[in-house]
Order: structure tokens, then sequence, then C-alpha cells
């Protein structure tokens, strides 16, 4: 327990150019996910982050191999799945059944890479639950471009994105394309959960794209408000997660979803609170296809 609060052993890796370089891209990192969040739960694609996340440990596992960025390989892979999910789960009756064979495929394909590889075992484990010290300043760049590319084609598709998982036989009717924004944001999904895997590990990805949101929706059913809540709670699970991780020298995955856990207790009970004292505000209660659907 004095490990876990040695503040001044805290102090030392925090001047560490690593330990800020890992900061920077955790913060990134949570923004991405924060601006997706909401989107994700709402249109219930939390399933699909998870399979996502799948290919994109099979995509590290196979750049691992080959000596190359695992970066690259988690982008590869994850993009692949987004489009194999936005193109054979269109109906939302084939939706699970097709994440189930991907998400399998995936972990499966992925040990087996893994088991050819010969090196270090921190390297193979660190894809599964993250590792900061592998993050350098090349990483950071391609995360940048990766992250600015997702928000801005999230900032133009937004509006009709959020009418359509909203009210999705509404929006058909009146010409949203929705098929093409549910591909669209499904590589967005996927280029995002690839960012994550070098933090908090394919198998944990799943705490800062969904958890946070989850939170936020809880709290408020603005969509607006509901994205800066799931910013703020995603940053803070990303940079409190490193920085509780750095004196004992534990994985930040252990830290980061258990933050996301914590604050999503507490949005359930204010939530609860709120339903009991009938204090909820308009503002919080209006109904969000009049925000999107004019």
């Amino acid at each position: 327990m004095d490990k876990l609060f040695d503040f001044g052993l805290t102090g030392q890796l925090l001047a560490q150019p690593f330990v800020q370089t890992a900061l920077l891209a955790a913060a990134v990192l949570g923004l991405v996910a924060g601006a997706l969040g909401p989107l994700i739960v709402t249109r219930r694609m939390s399933f699909a982050v998870h399979g996502t996340a799948e290919l994109a440990f099979t995509g590290a596992a196979g750049a691992l191999l080959l000596g190359i960025g695992i970066e690259y390989g988690a982008l590869a892979g994850s993009v692949l799945a987004a489009l194999l999910l936005g193109l054979l789960g269109g109906r939302e009756s084939d939706r699970d059944s097709v994440i189930g064979v991907i998400l399998s495929f995936g972990l499966g394909l992925g040990v087996l890479l893994l088991s050819f590889y010969p090196g270090r075992t921190s390297n193979k484990f660190g894809i599964l639950v993250g590792q900061i010290v592998s993050i350098e300043s090349t990483n950071i760049i391609v995360l940048v471009i990766a992250a600015v590319v997702v928000l801005l084609v999230l900032a133009a598709i937004y509006r009709p994105l959020l009418f359509a998982s909203v009210d999705p036989h509404v929006a058909a009717a009146r010409g949203v394309p929705g098929r093409l924004l549910s591909v669209v944001f499904a590589v967005l999904v996927g280029v995002a959960t690839a960012l994550g895997v070098q933090i908090v590990g394919s198998l944990l990805v799943v705490s800062l794209m969904v958890t946070p949101a989850a939170a936020a929706i809880r709290v408020t059913a603005s969509p607006w408000r509901a994205t800066l809540l799931a910013v703020i709670f995603a940053e803070v699970a990303a940079l409190g997660g490193i920085i509780l991780s750095l004196a004992p020298g534990v994985p930040v995955s252990a830290f980061v979803t258990a933050i996301s856990f914590l604050i999503y207790l507490v949005c359930r009970v204010i939530a609860h609170r709120r339903a009991r004292a009938g204090t909820v505000s308009a503002a919080d209660v209006a109904p969000v296809p009049s925000a999107v659907g004019r």
C-alpha cells in the first residue's frame, strides 16, 4: 500500500520523457473515446467495440511478429474489423452473431501469431493489457494524426449520425443514408480502438470507449452534455490510471478500468437519487430527436 501511494517516486517518474509521452497519448485517446462514446452507447455498439479490439489485437500481434510498429498493425486490424462489422452486420438481427464470429476469429488468430513471436513475454503481455514504455514520439505522431482525422470526420457527420442513431426509421424516411453512416462510424470506432491498444491493451480498451459514456448518459439525456462529460470522465480515467500505475509498476489498464468503473457507479447513484427526489431538470429529460430532427 505504501508503494501505491509513493508520491515521491511518482513525482520522479512524471519527470521522465516516456511518461510524459504516455500522458499525452492518453489525453488524445481520452478526447477521441469521449467524443465517440455516447454514440457507441446510443447505437448499442459496446459489443462491437470488443469485437473490433480483438482484430486490433490480431493486427498488433502480426506487426510484432514482423518487427514493425504495433500501432500500424492494430490500426489495420481494427479498420478491417470495422468494415466487416459495418458490411456484414447491417441488419440488427445479424449484428451480435457477426460480432461474435469476428471476435472469436480475431482472438484465436492473434493468439496463434503471438505463439510464433520469439521475443520478450512482456511485449506479448503489453498488447493485451497496455504498456506505456512502448509509446514513442513516432507513435504520438501517428496517434495525433489519426485522432484529428477521426474528430474531423465525426464533426462532419455528427448531426445526421445522431439523428439516425436516435430514430433510424424517421431518419431513413427523411433521406439520411443510415447504412453509409454506420460503415463510416464503424471505421471511426475501429481507428479509435486501435489508438487504445498500447495504452490500455486490446482486452480492456472498452473501459475507455464505453464506460465513461455509459456513465455520462446516466446523468444527462442531452447529447452535448453527455459528450462533454464522457470526455471528462475518459480523461480522468486515462490520465489518472497512468499516474496511479507509476509507483507500483503495474499495468495501466488495471487502474483505468477501476477509475472508469468507479465513475460509472457514482453516476448511477446520482441518477438513482435524482429519480427518487424528482429533481431531473427539463433540459436533462428533453427528447434527443428534437435536437437533431429538424
